[in-house]
């Protein structure tokens, strides 16, 4: 579900900062930036958090 939200957040932060870019709007289109950012950290985070659960093998 975690990475479910964070692919989610990416592709609006991602539409924003192309709708600002197309109207001209710099804050929107940084705040869709920072949106797609935070995205794409918490999808890391969550990639990360899989890798330590998921046993070595060894």
């Amino acid at each position: 579900m975690g990475k479910a939200k964070a692919k989610a957040k990416q592709a609006k932060g991602q539409m924003k900062e192309t709708a600002g870019k197309a109207m001209g709007d710099r804050d929107m289109q940084a705040e869709g930036r920072g949106e797609h950012i935070a995205g794409q950290a918490q999808e890391a985070m969550h990639r990360t958090a899989d890798r330590i659960k998921k046993p070595t093998g060894r």
